[in-house]
């Protein structure tokens, strides 16, 4: 009988969510990238918690996970200093009415979604190296 490992889930699913950044961001579907780059990290930092023994992980904003996450490892603080970067997106890359006037995929660009596919993949990094 196999247990379930959440941690293992979040972290799989981060994977996939990068994978389909990395896609959308070559589809020239910048918003979505950045979108899927903060979803990416957020299940990133999630896993992590799960495998600090967390039973419930609350929330979205990755600000607000890096400072749960730093409850055990004070070296996430290097986490959040770019987790802000990421954090604009959860709203914006997806809701028309979150940038005053314009359509989010009209108004993301391939600078937008290449820097926050670099700092996901770097959250994602940091986090495989302390959990290895």
């Amino acid at each position: 009988m196999t247990t379930h490992d959440p941690a293992a889930s979040w972290l799989a699913q981060a994977d996939a969510d990068l994978d389909a950044a990395r896609a959308s961001a070559d589809q020239n579907r910048h918003a979505l990238a950045c979108f899927l780059s903060h979803e990416s990290a957020t299940k990133a930092v999630k896993g992590f918690l799960y495998r600090q023994g967390a039973e419930i992980v609350w929330g979205e904003h990755l600000s607000d996970l890096c400072e749960d996450a730093m409850a055990f490892d004070p070296s996430f603080d290097f986490v959040k200093s770019v987790a802000a970067l990421l954090d604009k997106h959860i709203l914006a890359a997806r809701n028309p009415d979150a940038i005053g006037g314009a359509v989010p995929a009209e108004v993301y660009d391939s600078t937008d979604s290449s820097h926050a596919l670099e700092i996901a993949t770097e959250v994602l990094d940091t986090i495989r190296q302390k959990l290895a």
